[in-house]
């Protein structure tokens, strides 16, 4: 049975659908003035394998990742740039699409823009003024009240003391205490609005906060309730924190909250240097840079290799890896020639990975499922075995392409530097006409992959297969180099 660590819960809980073989998850995606970088591709590439993996365990999901075009970043920018927010929220979206397309992200099924829901922000603001839990400031800005909502602090396990404490929070006077949180700000010069029901100085002309965008778009789409709610871990508090408040206030009942969400998923961070990775600190790395020296699937094998939870550290050595690591299992695919690749689930590998995915999903676990096919193939060249290799990494968005492929694409990349062992190990450009010549390198970087994870029986087998072609490797303190015997 598939288990989740449900982040409010701060445990491993039993998956229970709120409808029988159904899944709803919204997880809060990209806020589209500038490229994505790599944090924002961890988010993609974990919620579209946690999507995959839902549906390859039959269940019908529902995925919507919603689009944040209105905020006071885009508005800057776009002010700054002399053109209009729409322009600009389109332009990074579409390189958003592109970026994500490479890295093979299924689309969601559903992906609301945060300015097609202003009236369903109204109304949920309308309904918390109503309901005692917001309030009208001075000034026109329409505030949370976090002191009359008695479960305010749960999924960040703080309580509001603590948070008043521990936390910077912008000063305003207009505000009744430090932690309210803005729901509706009065309109500004050179800022778009709209109308609204809310008075003040500027007749309710406004536009609304970050926070309540993602209630608004989650219940539009999914309901007052729904099973999972993802994203990135920075967003834990205030924005999930705040949603959590906005939403079950909203739609409590006999003044008796309505629980929002049944399982909170939060992905690490991705680091550089011992800190995150992020615009504000100007330490990132935009997913189109990234993708300029390594392969889009290599990136993807990157960022599954890590739990989803646990920090991923970027570093061009790890991606290096990566590389080989993809090169290996290609390599041993190589010859093979699958469609419709089939899962025996009830094989044992098969099982192991399910049950890797199954807990939490578990990709390292799940990956190292897919290196062990790839050693039995490599011994066995059994086509029931290629095709299981095929048909369990498809769950997880890789080996999408024909093993001669991509070997070849490998083997043109005119200088792989690799580091194994402490040894930089360099694979000089072959020639694109010598076929021979760059299976003998690929040979030589899955023996090198099968050394680095101390394989020795798989890397002493591609000795011997190179030697019985009359090929001799010679291993040096600068590396391997081959030659005719």
């Amino acid at each position: 049975m598939l288990k989740i660590y449900n982040t409010l819960a701060r445990e491993k809980q039993t998956f229970t659908p709120i409808v029988a073989g159904k899944v709803s998850m919204y997880v809060c995606g990209m806020t589209v003035y500038d490229y994505c970088h790599l944090g924002h591709a961890r988010v993609m590439v974990v919620f579209d394998m946690v999507s995959r993996w839902l549906r390859s365990s039959g269940y019908a999901v529902t995925y919507v990742r919603n689009i944040t075009d209105i905020d006071d970043k885009i508005i800057k920018r776009a002010n700054d740039n002399g053109e209009t927010i729409g322009q600009l929220t389109q332009r990074f979206i579409d390189a958003m699409d592109e970026d994500s397309a490479k890295l093979g992200i299924i689309r969601p099924d559903i992906e609301p823009k945060a300015t097609e829901f202003i009236d369903g922000m109204i109304q949920m603001i309308s309904a918390l003024i109503e309901k005692g839990f917001a309030y009208i400031a001075t000034n026109g800005d329409v505030f949370y009240s976090v002191n009359n909502f008695a479960g305010y602090g749960k999924l960040s396990g703080k309580s509001l003391e603590d948070l008043r404490a521990g936390e910077r929070v912008e000063v305003d006077t207009h505000k009744k205490d430090p932690m309210d949180f803005v729901l509706w700000k009065s309109v500004k010069p050179n800022e778009p609005s709209w109308d609204s029901p809310f008075g003040g100085p500027n007749g309710g002309k406004g536009r609304p906060g970050w926070h309540i965008e993602c209630s608004a778009m989650s219940s539009h789409h999914l309901g007052e309730r729904f099973d999972i709610h993802g994203g990135g871990q920075d967003l834990q508090f205030p924005h999930h924190e705040n949603e959590i408040a906005q939403s079950e206030a909203a739609h409590s009942h006999d003044g008796k909250p309505c629980q929002m969400v049944n399982y909170w998923m939060h992905n690490g961070f991705v680091r550089v240097d011992d800190e995150k990775m992020s615009k504000s600190l100007g330490n990132f790395f935009t997913i189109r840079t990234v993708l300029e020296k390594y392969d889009a699937e290599v990136v993807r094998l990157f960022i599954l290799r890590a739990h989803y939870r646990s920090p991923l550290n970027y570093s061009d050595q790890h991606l290096d890896d990566a590389k080989l690591a993809l090169t290996r299992l290609y390599t041993s695919l190589r010859g093979h020639m699958i469609s419709g690749a089939t899962i025996d689930w009830q094989s044992p590998h098969a099982t192991r990975f399910k049950q890797a995915l199954d807990d939490d999903f578990n990709t390292p676990e799940a990956m190292a499922v897919l290196f062990d096919l790839a050693n039995e193939l490599n011994r066995t060249k059994s086509s029931d075995v290629a095709s299981l290799l095929k048909g369990l990494a498809c769950i997880l968005g890789l080996l999408q392409r024909d093993a001669n492929d991509f070997l070849q694409d490998v083997s043109h990349t005119q200088h792989i530097a690799l580091q194994l062992d402490g040894v930089a190990i360099e694979v000089n450009q072959v020639n694109n006409h010598a076929i021979d010549k760059a299976s003998i390198e690929i040979k030589i970087i899955a023996r090198n992959e099968a050394k680095k994870v101390k394989n020795f029986t798989e890397a002493d087998r591609i000795r011997q297969e190179l030697a019985d072609a009359g090929i001799v490797l010679e291993d040096t303190a600068l590396g391997t180099t081959w030659r005719k015997g």
